[in-house]
């Protein structure tokens, strides 16, 4: 092999330290440099010589261990390597470039008896049409990486529309009046949760598992009421046994009782066991967080859609206090402030001491114009339409 495509510019752009577009520019830059190479000598000149030197090739490869030697088995093996090599040859077109490269490799193995140098000399009399085969390799080489560059600029181009966002967040952040008193929101949506939380514990204390699991089926037809929904055998067992019109705390306690104890206070100890014992994580953890307000809000519409889908839930578990509780959070949505205090809120809330001093500076803003740039690049580098 002697013809290899080598760019010392490429390299410079190809390191460990390029970013995704200069090894996506390099990876493209060699692919076109040895395309130029192949036309140069002749797209078809290139295939066929190319062809022939592999054929020739593999057959020295396939005789050299059989054809070497006295024996009758490698005499007729050097026969057939013989008859094989010189028909190749012959149907080679007299007009194919460095032809006389295979017939330099025939006379090298015409002899009545081969070593392993008549089939290095024949492998070095081919070597002038090994370039050909070069190319070739080269070329099938610089498409695979030209196919991972631009998986990799694709990975980057994704990471940087991420990256876009986030800056564009902060600076949407930045405009947040930080001095608004945030606690006339903060307010009414803590005293809201405490007391829906507080209404739920005394719920799941009185009302059967039946009438609680009923709850939380209902809110599946529910976005914004986001209930863990039971598991179906535990859904089954609540809904059909007359367990279930115990409450769930009884069913844990239950849980812990042994068999003979069990048959005491509900209709099959062992299915309550095979049950609940086994799901006890599952119904310690249905609380009230499903029905509070998260904090910082969301914006207006969300927190109205949010309460509008809660307010049904809270009348089922909760006395008129807590709805009127919901019912004032709601009513905040429409106050003239809620849009500066809400962003007041996010900003107080997700800004980082670091990125407050970022957006100070004037880095966050820097940062931004500097990814829109990148992602320009790598867009207009993406849409070529690479032959891979």
């Amino acid at each position: 092999m002697s013809e290899r495509v080598h760019s010392p510019a490429a390299d410079e752009t190809d390191g460990p330290d390029a970013t995704p577009l200069e090894r996506l520019e390099a990876a493209r830059g060699r692919f076109e440099r040895i395309e130029e190479r192949i036309d140069d000598h002749g797209r078809e000149t290139v295939e066929r010589t190319a062809e022939a030197y592999r054929s020739a090739t593999t057959l020295l490869e396939d005789y050299v261990d059989r054809a070497t030697g006295t024996g009758r088995e490698n005499f007729k093996a050097y026969v057939e390597l013989e008859g094989q090599f010189a028909t190749l040859v012959e149907n080679l077109p007299d007009d194919l470039r460095d032809r006389e490269a295979f017939e330099d490799a025939l006379d090298a193995i015409d002899k009545r008896r081969l070593s392993e140098s008549d089939f290095e000399a024949a492998h070095d009399a081919l070597e002038p049409a090994s370039r050909y085969a070069d190319l070739l390799e080269d070329r099938e080489d610089a498409r695979e990486a030209l196919a991972e560059a631009r998986k990799a600029a694709s990975v980057r181009l994704r990471e940087v529309g991420d990256e876009i966002d986030e800056r564009e967040r902060l600076l949407e952040l930045a405009t947040a009046d930080l001095d608004a008193p945030v606690a006339d929101l903060r307010e009414p949506i803590e005293r809201y949760n405490e007391a829906i939380r507080e209404a739920f514990s005394d719920y799941r204390l009185e009302a059967s598992a039946r009438e609680v699991f009923d709850l939380l089926e209902r809110s599946r037809w529910y976005p914004f009421v986001d209930f863990a929904r039971p598991p179906a055998d535990l859904r089954e067992y609540v809904r059909d046994s007359p367990d279930g019109e115990h409450t769930i705390p009884e069913l844990l306690e239950f849980a812990d009782y042994s068999r003979s104890k069990l048959s005491h206070y509900v209709a099959d100890a062992d299915v309550l066991k095979r049950r609940v014992a086994t799901q006890q994580t599952y119904l310690d953890g249905i609380d009230a967080d499903a029905l509070t307000v998260d904090w910082p809000p969301g914006p207006a519409g969300v927190l109205r859609r949010r309460t509008r889908e809660l307010r049904p839930f809270v009348e089922r578990v909760a006395d008129d206090d807590v709805v009127e509780a919901l019912r004032a959070v709601r009513r905040r949505t429409y106050d003239d402030d809620f849009d500066r205090l809400q962003t007041a809120a996010q900003a107080v809330a997700q800004l980082s001491p670091d990125e407050r001093e970022r957006l100070a500076d004037g880095r966050v803003a820097d940062e931004l114009e500097r990814l829109r740039e990148e992602r320009d690049r790598l867009e207009a580098a993406l849409e070529v339409d690479d032959p891979i």
